[in-house]
């Protein structure tokens, strides 16, 4: 199990290194062969319709801003099914914990009682901010959420073992030990930690978890894990010390990096931000920054801290993820042609489990060994980018394969129509993107709350993020 995370990463690390791509073919070349290549009516000169190619001549180019578009409305249907989709997370953010410890299992079955041990610090840091979310909508009660979270606090402080703050990778559900030799992970435990400073503002009252949450936040020493180098390392092993590979390449990293520089106590330089590669895709005569790598590096920075209406010297990132989302679409489109279930109502890749074990897939580019299966939390980890587009996936996933898709804890993580598999799992982090982003589209709650950390806010400004005039203007 470790080996497969730790070849994910490094897989992701070594393929993003290739850089920029240039696919470039027009996307109403893709929408003809979507089309059987039938012939198009005749229409009368001056108004034939303009191909998206040249309708964006007409837009200022740079990465993420040619298809910006404000946030939509989506329909009545759809936030029943959110709403539910949230409520049935929640639950598995509070059943499928250590009794004691309050560590959330890194995977468990749809059906049936779980046996594993095995705890993921990525699954319980989406699981602290769930349970926000739950005291919010009154899933649960809110006293549960908040004696859990303080629970939780606690034995991450007392019980797990970490080096200069940083934990590992998988930890024993009830002792907090580390398991299957899993590294010590800087982006998980960011994970973690995003999680823990929602809870110390939702919670703002509790002074225990206030005090708990800012201790973890203060120990963690991001200039060790920096190893000498100018961006941060993937992580560390006892009888290795320090991964070769780093997280220099633009991904799921951008909050990581904001905490770092944000520290109260190891601050990394604020160089190392504009450090970062952050190499351009055209896809479509779409461009946006992207490393090579699946749908989910585009929301996972995006779940906790709020880019919209703003940018840095760089990019409007939140403009940057809808590209992202849309190229996406595009290319399932096209990926329909060999697998003819994939179509505008059932779409979405992004690293899941498969029929042959937990697969690093998706595009575009094409990544892995792609089957036909399609991933639930890739729309639903993308419902602020593309609102009414990602919520009608999912209920027509709901609607065409009912039970056997939905389950007690929400969707399954994968499935697959032609071969009629269905994964038997709910995996927590997929489940929890899931879940914060149906919350963010539908009230921006957990932006609220992160957003209301200081840190948060004085990184934002050391790396120059400033209002965008810009952002929700252009429409395409």
């Amino acid at each position: 199990m470790n080996q497969t995370k730790i070849t994910r990463r490094q897989l992701l690390r070594t393929a993003a290194a290739s850089g920029a791509l240039a696919l470039g073919a027009p996307a109403i070349s893709l929408a003809e062969s979507l089309q059987n290549e039938e012939k198009a009516p005749p229409v009368k000169s001056g108004q034939q319709p303009k191909t998206e190619a040249e309708a964006a001549q007409k837009y200022k180019q740079g990465p993420g801003v040619f298809i910006n578009r404000p946030l939509t409305q989506i329909s009545k249907d759809a936030d029943t099914l959110l709403d539910d989709l949230e409520g049935r997370g929640c639950d598995y953010f509070y059943n499928e914990v250590g009794v004691k410890s309050g560590l959330v299992r890194d995977r468990a079955p749809a059906v049936g009682r779980s046996l594993s041990r095995v705890s993921s610090i990525a699954a319980t840091g989406f699981g602290l901010t769930a349970l926000c979310i739950a005291a919010k909508r009154n899933y649960l009660l809110a006293a549960l959420c908040e004696q859990r979270v303080e629970q939780t606090l606690a034995f991450l402080l007392e019980q797990c073992p970490h080096e200069h703050g940083f934990l590992y990778h998988f930890i024993d559900i009830d002792s907090g030990g580390r398991v299957f030799g899993s590294e010590l992970s800087s982006i998980d435990t960011s994970l973690l930690l995003c999680g823990v400073l929602t809870c110390r503002q939702f919670f703002s009252g509790n002074s225990r978890i206030e005090a708990l949450a800012t201790t973890f936040y203060r120990r963690i020493d991001w200039q060790w894990m920096l190893n000498g180098g100018t961006a941060l390392a993937m992580g560390w092993l006892p009888d290795q010390g320090f991964l070769k590979h780093r997280w220099d390449i633009y991904s799921e990293l951008m909050t990581m990096y904001l905490m770092a520089i944000g520290s109260p106590t190891h601050p990394i330089p604020v160089s190392t931000w504009d450090d970062l590669e952050r190499p351009v895709v055209d896809y479509s005569g779409i461009q946006y920054i992207s490393g090579v790598a699946p749908l989910f590096i585009h929301q996972y920075a995006h779940a906790w801290c709020d880019y919209r209406d703003k940018r840095d010297l760089h990019a409007n990132y939140f403009t940057n993820s809808i590209a992202a989302t849309r190229c996406h679409q595009l290319w399932c489109l096209v990926l329909g042609r060999k697998f003819e279930w994939i179509n505008q109502d059932l779409w979405g890749i992004t690293a899941s489990d498969s029929r042959e074990g937990y697969r690093v897939w998706g595009g575009p580019p094409s990544i892995g060994p792609l089957d036909g299966t399609l991933v639930p939390c890739a729309t639903a980890g993308s419902l602020p980018f593309l609102p009414p587009e990602c919520s009608h996936v999912l209920l027509s996933m709901k609607k065409d394969f009912g039970q056997k898709v939905y389950t007690r804890y929400g969707f399954v993580d994968a499935f697959n129509p032609k071969s009629k598999w269905y994964a038997q799992d709910i995996l927590g982090i997929d489940q929890g993107i899931s879940v914060l982003m149906a919350e963010n589209l539908r009230s921006g709650f957990v932006w609220q709350y992160f957003m209301k950390n200081p840190e948060i806010q004085k990184a934002m400004q050391a790396v120059h993020f400033h209002p965008d005039p810009d952002a929700n203007r252009q429409v395409l």
